[in-house]
């Protein structure tokens, strides 16, 4: 009897421990995305370059309309258009090579961010490196002066760093906003957080929170948050919790993430791992970091909602549902513009469609400027 007591016990144990060790794994792919994102990368391999093209293995990834950048080890470049396909390949514009050689053999994936290093040698634009005091320490932000008193910062989402918030800045600079690009905790450069975890936004805002008043010190009166992702989230957060959220005129909130238990659900989807296990990650997000749904739910409450606010979301977010949005826009008709990407991935809403994107965002900005 003791023996097979023991045997049970040691199984009931070795299947906790495997419970514990999946509910990290799945967590982690929410909590700690890789510079590949939340979602798996699809390798695709450089086939040849030519002047102005450049030649990639065919999937849906590599046919995807519109702008983006290819990133590999020591690599990175922005593609355009389709120029032509074979059964196996797909042509595209190289439009710029910022750092690497696309060598044939050379292994690329597609991303939204475009464009490689600061706003000067990626997009000729003055700005200054600039440290917002943050309660964990400096954060890193690239400050670009312009002449309007109501600035932009904007917050990158999940996986990604500051350089994607650069597909905008051109048009953000071309109607005279400031604009504080931020680099917050987890980043690059910034501080590490307390448990080394992405929250999904929920303790991130107040490194948002942070750069408002930064803003305000210097010169700001009025804030229009900008967020991807789970930047977004921090947008809506800050704007419901902040002490300054009275100088907020306007929400942009790309690929908003309004449900993070969807997000991990969808995030261990995109890697295979079989629904029984995702609730054990959903456990393991609550028990690591102290998430709760109803806080980040809360905030995108639309009854909460006090400035005009402008979603761009599409039916094709695999990572992110755009329900959440779409009702949204439905329940607060008076504040939320819903622009819709159809073919668009997860924080790739620009690179689908720039100048649908762009005139969007311009009719919006207007009447804040």
């Amino acid at each position: 009897m003791r023996t097979v007591a023991a045997v049970a016990a040691t199984t009931v144990l070795g299947a906790g421990a495997v419970a514990v060790a999946a509910g990290r794994y799945v967590s982690d792919l929410a909590l700690k995305p890789s510079v590949d994102g939340p979602e798996p990368d699809e390798r695709l391999t450089v086939h040849a370059t030519a002047p102005g093209q450049v030649t990639l293995t065919r999937s849906l990834g590599s046919l995807r309309p519109g702008v983006y950048g290819l990133a590999g080890d020591g690599v990175h470049a922005a593609v355009g258009e389709v120029l032509w396909t074979t059964p196996d390949t797909v042509a595209r514009r190289l439009e710029r090579v910022y750092r690497g050689a696309l060598d044939p053999g050379t292994q690329v994936r597609m991303t939204a961010q475009v464009h490689a290093g600061d706003p000067r040698d990626a997009l000729g634009l003055d700005h200054a490196e600039v440290a917002v005091p943050g309660e964990l320490g400096p954060l890193p932000a690239w400050f670009v002066p312009a002449a309007r008193d109501t600035w932009v910062i904007t917050v990158h989402g999940l996986g990604a760093t500051r350089e994607l918030p650069l597909n905008v800045l051109p048009a953000l600079h071309r109607h005279r906003f400031p604009v504080l690009d931020l680099a917050y905790r987890n980043d690059p450069g910034a501080p590490a957080s307390p448990d080394g975890l992405g929250h999904l936004g929920d303790t991130e805002w107040r490194d948002l929170d942070a750069a408002m008043k930064y803003a305000v010190r210097y010169g700001a009166r009025r804030l229009v948050l900008y967020g991807w992702s789970t930047g977004a989230t921090m947008a809506l957060r800050a704007a419901d919790h902040s002490a300054l959220r009275d100088r907020i005129s306007g929400l942009i909130l790309d690929s908003p993430v309004l449900d993070w238990k969807s997000a991990v659900r969808a995030a261990a989807s995109s890697h295979g791992v079989p629904g029984a296990l995702v609730p054990l990650g959903i456990r393991a997000a609550e028990g690591r970091t102290g998430l709760h749904a109803e806080r980040i739910a809360d905030a995108a409450d639309p009854s909460r909602l006090t400035v005009p606010t402008l979603v761009f979301h599409g039916p094709d977010d695999t990572l992110s549902s755009w329900s959440g949005s779409r009702e949204l826009a439905a329940i607060r008709p008076d504040l939320v513009t819903l622009h819709t990407v159809p073919g668009a991935s997860h924080g790739a809403m620009w690179n689908a469609d720039q100048a649908s994107y762009e005139e969007a965002l311009r009719r919006f900005l207007t009447p804040l400027m």
